[in-house]
């Protein structure tokens, strides 16, 4: 393997300075546990390294209750989960970032490199998409922000432009009688990509009985992962029933557009699709019946 050089950037304007600099020859390094293997395997061909560990920013971790989650793009996942805090607020957040990888990957890997990788199959897009999740990004133009629902373009493909990196992720503060889960399934019993994911988050009204509103998303199954508003239209104001988180379901199922490769056939993703997605829902809609 050529040899690459590696930059430890120490703010934010020197990161995005060396990106407009190098262009597409260059790549942020968060964690390191995707972009390392793609340049090892040959299946990104790059100059530089860009290390934003050390960017304050971007490993910092606030919480509260009034105005949400900032998120650091490179704070790893351990610190992520290890919040109690944050584990309590954003419990489906929370059930992506305890299965992406090993323990030691999770030590490095952080929620902003899962989502800045774009893979269709990632872990922690879906909850981020349907906890309303937007991007804080900061480029030679100044800084703007992106809804999660748009940020993944193609598969490894973002929306970020020539020179931009992605600073930190917002998501909103919980609201009252609100859960969120996120749930696999996967070829093997442990550390393997989704064959497909679905997340869910719901808020309940007063009585734990009737759905206000919900969101649903879903991965592996599009070129992107894919949030599916129609099943929040089809489910807001509505009694919660069996036959109702069916219908909403099938829904999912619909809007799905897998395709067959090495982890499982399209027809059987059609099939996980319908069924993760009433484990989701019901998922979240126990916990926002315990948060009442």
């Amino acid at each position: 393997m050529r040899e690459i050089d590696y930059i430890s950037a120490q703010s934010v304007g020197e990161a995005a300075a060396l990106l407009s600099d190098h262009g597409d020859r260059a790549r942020i390094m968060a964690g390191g546990t995707d972009v390392i293997v793609q340049v090892r395997e040959g299946r990104r061909d790059i100059d530089v390294l860009i290390d934003v560990k050390e960017i304050a920013e971007l490993a910092a971790i606030e919480y509260s209750a009034a105005a949400g989650l900032t998120l650091g793009a490179a704070a790893p996942l351990y610190l992520v989960y290890g919040d109690a805090e944050v584990a309590a607020a954003y419990p489906g957040l929370m059930d992506a970032a305890r299965i992406i990888g090993s323990v030691q990957i999770q030590g490095r890997a952080s929620i902003g490199g899962n989502l800045c990788n774009a893979s269709p199959a990632a872990d922690a897009i879906c909850p981020l998409i349907v906890h309303s999740a937007t991007c804080n990004v900061q480029g030679p133009s100044g800084s703007r922000t992106i809804a999660v629902d748009d940020f993944c373009t193609a598969p490894g493909q973002t929306a970020l432009e020539q020179g931009e990196l992605l600073v930190s992720i917002q998501l909103p503060a919980p609201k009252a009688n609100s859960g969120g889960f996120y749930l696999r399934f996967i070829p093997r019993n442990e550390m393997d990509i989704a064959e497909v994911g679905a997340g869910a988050y719901v808020t309940l009204d007063a009585s734990g009985q009737q759905i206000e509103s919900a969101r649903v998303a879903l991965a592996a199954v599009a070129p992107t992962p894919l949030y599916v508003p129609a099943v929040g239209d089809h489910l807001a104001g509505k009694t919660i029933s069996d036959e109702l988180i069916q219908e909403a379901a099938e829904i999912a199922q619909a809007a799905a557009r897998p395709i067959s490769d090495m982890r499982g056939t399209a027809e059987h993703r059609k099939h996980l699709t319908a069924v993760l997605t009433r484990r989701a829902l019901n998922g979240a809609i126990a916990r926002a019946r315990e948060a009442k």
